[in-house]
């Protein structure tokens, strides 16, 4: 905030209008292409608890020019600041005049059809909304600011007008005209230049000692070993204890992490992504204002982090009410996409979470509904229909980073609600092809693509999830940065290229069935995405045992299965010159009341890698676990097959050199 900036002078404005007209809720604005003005609106927006409405945001220029014209909106240039545009020539003209002549200089050089960069300003003489009468300019002046011989700036300022009138009378009683608002008098105010007003309301800061003191909790943090990109998990774990509620439980586990970024030497502005993980969905308005009551748009002043938020059966696991992961960056590079308007472009994230991060060539996006943006409601049509509005929503995120989803993801996390259950899930996997090669033709049409990964699918099943959607898309993608761009290998370091041969732990030896257990995407020797799937039939084969049906594994069995997996990541990782300490975040996603018990799960994995420190000397284990564990009702590589009684989700980054 800057006292007598044109912001505040916007923010009294329409906290005047607030106060004379309290009904009102949003604020219109016509940013097509400009953050710096989108940016600033949505900012007083929040400020006032208003939402930015901004339907033209992202449009198609061209379309929306040709769109504006044929609803009879009749505009004329007052400014002229661009090559090709002449003050003697083009001021005064209506859009429809300029028409050609602007998608020409369009096709020469790339200038905005709607004046987006400046090229041009306008003043509309008539439009639908003047109900009564149109404005006719009777005399203007046009005053020269730049002679440049290349691109002249020209203003033109009116000196008489008069209105016209369109032979429509005035009924008081017609709600279309003044939307059911009366003012007094003929609704002009001065507002006072001097006004303390302030629409923030201060946080009151809450003291959780006494909470924390009382509560048995369970802190798990996974850091790896090179320390610039980590993630933090924290919960509540006790099978004894009653939970006292979603926000006392959500309040504890943010302070926690809060504590251990602190302790650290970070804040909430290191973080990249948030997984918030909640056990009843119900609850979704109490989790979001105990969220945002810690993470705010002041803490972050990089941008607040993207986040993903479903329900998980987290007190069928014997946890709390609330589970937090965050991924954590030491250096201030990440690039934030938070758009809080309302538009036709994608969903609006009017909170403080934003739709994209991107940190060293990953962008990590938030997981994504199928809501129709303009509206901000699930699309109806069922299951297929979100998942395609899903995919068109991360394709419009995708976009601003100028790549695609169907070139550019390393994975895919698709979240499905129990309700999908008794859908047919065989024709989600069969769509789920036929649309990402439609954005695939799409994405062709408008820029080149030199290289198109072969992302990692996880399906997960889950409770519920937000508005009660049937599918939640989460993707993860990797870009190609400019100042990356024919030096992506030589900028990494590729480490112990000597010691690539796998070695064989606990008596494991290569089998040709492992294949079928994994994905993985390797991109340019710098990232490393792997999805590891165990089900029954493959804990029979490394058990060298069958199952009994209805039984959890023995503690025996699930030594076996906690080192087989390490077994092959290692594997995987060593083939590729990756190694453990690149690990950005390591997640096992566990089928509940089935096989395994997460408190076992737990002790199991941790001495796995602390057995597998003593036998592999470069692999450090910290005083915290390096896994998150994550509570489910299934996971699989398919739609159709969501069985896995565990799936491990690794990422991994060589450092630059």
């Amino acid at each position: 905030m800057t006292p007598g900036d044109e912001v505040e002078d916007m923010f009294l404005l329409l906290n005047e209008v607030k106060r004379q007209i309290p009904n009102i809720r949003g604020v219109s604005s016509g940013a097509i292409a400009s953050d710096y003005q989108r940016l600033r609106v949505e900012s007083v927006c929040s400020r006032l608890g208003l939402v930015s409405l901004s339907y033209l945001w992202k449009q198609d220029q061209s379309l929306l020019f040709h769109e504006m014209i044929t609803n009879g909106i009749v505009a004329i240039l007052v400014k002229v600041a661009a090559i090709g545009l002449h003050p003697a020539k083009h001021l005064g003209k209506e859009l429809a005049e300029v028409k050609s002549h602007l998608h020409h200089l369009n096709g020469l050089y790339g200038s905005n059809v709607c004046g987006e960069g400046g090229e041009y300003e306008t003043l509309t003489l008539d439009c639908p909304l003047f109900k009564f009468a149109r404005i006719v300019l009777d005399d203007f002046q046009v005053i020269l600011h730049s002679p440049d011989s290349i691109a002249p700036v020209g203003v033109l300022h009116p000196l008489a007008y008069h209105l016209e009138s369109k032979g429509l009378s005035i009924d008081s009683g017609d709600s279309n005209i003044n939307n059911g608002i009366s003012l007094d008098g003929n609704g002009i105010y001065e507002i006072e230049g001097d006004c303390s007003l302030h629409a923030e309301q201060s946080q009151i800061s809450k003291s959780l000692s006494v909470m924390i003191e009382k509560t048995t909790y369970h802190l798990q943090m996974s850091k790896t070993d090179r320390g610039d990109t980590f993630s933090i998990c924290c919960w509540l774990q006790d099978l004894h204890r009653s939970s006292t509620g979603l926000q006392s439980d959500l309040e504890v586990v943010l302070s926690h992490l809060e504590s251990q970024l602190k302790e650290c030497g970070f804040t909430w502005e290191d973080v990249l992504y948030i997984h918030l993980y909640i056990a009843d969905m119900n609850e979704f308005a109490v989790a979001n204002e105990t969220y945002v009551s810690f993470i705010t748009q002041e803490k972050c002043r990089f941008g607040v982090p993207s986040r993903s938020t479903v329900e998980l059966p987290l007190l069928q696991a014997g946890l709390g009410k609330a589970y937090v992961e965050v991924l954590v960056s030491r250096d201030k590079t990440k690039k934030v996409l938070h758009v809080q308007s309302i538009s036709r472009w994608a969903p609006s994230c009017i909170g403080p979470y934003s739709q994209a991060t991107l940190h060293n060539g990953i962008l990590h996006m938030a997981g994504q509904l199928g809501l129709d943006p303009p509206t901000m409601t699930l699309c109806e049509g069922g299951i297929i229909s979100e998942l395609e509005q899903a995919l068109l929503n991360s394709e419009a995120i995708a976009d601003c980073f100028r790549c695609s989803i169907s070139s550019s993801a390393i994975s895919f996390v698709v979240y499905c609600s129990m309700q999908t259950v008794s859908l047919n899930r065989a024709e989600v996997q069969d769509q789920w092809e036929v649309f990402l090669e439609k954005l695939k033709k799409l994405h062709s049409a408008k820029r080149s693509v030199s290289e198109v990964f072969n992302p990692n699918l996880l399906f997960v099943l889950v409770p519920q999830l937000p508005r009660r959607a049937l599918v939640e898309i989460k993707p993860t993608l990797f870009i190609m940065e400019d100042d990356n761009t024919g030096s992506e290998k030589s900028d990494v370091c590729i480490q112990d290229q000597e010691h690539a041969t796998p070695q064989s732990y606990w008596g494991f030896q290569e089998d040709p069935w492992h294949d079928s257990c994994f994905q993985k995407c390797i991109v340019l020797e710098n990232l490393c995405a792997i999805m590891l799937s165990i089900t029954s039939e493959n804990i029979a084969d490394i058990c060298n045992d069958s199952l009994v049906s209805g039984h959890s594994l023995s503690q025996g069995q699930t030594e076996k299965v906690a080192k087989f997996c390490i077994y092959l990541i290692d594997k995987i990782l060593t083939e590729n010159l990756f190694s453990w300490k690149n690990t950005m975040y390591l997640r096992v996603y566990f089928q509940t009341g089935s096989l395994v018990q997460m408190e076992m799960l737990s002790l199991v994995f941790s001495q796995a890698f602390q057995d597998f420190a003593e036998i592999n000397l470069k692999f450090k284990t910290g005083p915290d676990p390096i896994f998150n564990l994550v509570p489910v009702l299934g996971s699989g590589r398919s739609a159709t097959s969501m069985d896995a009684v565990l799936t491990c989700e690794l990422l991994a980054q060589k450092p630059p050199c």
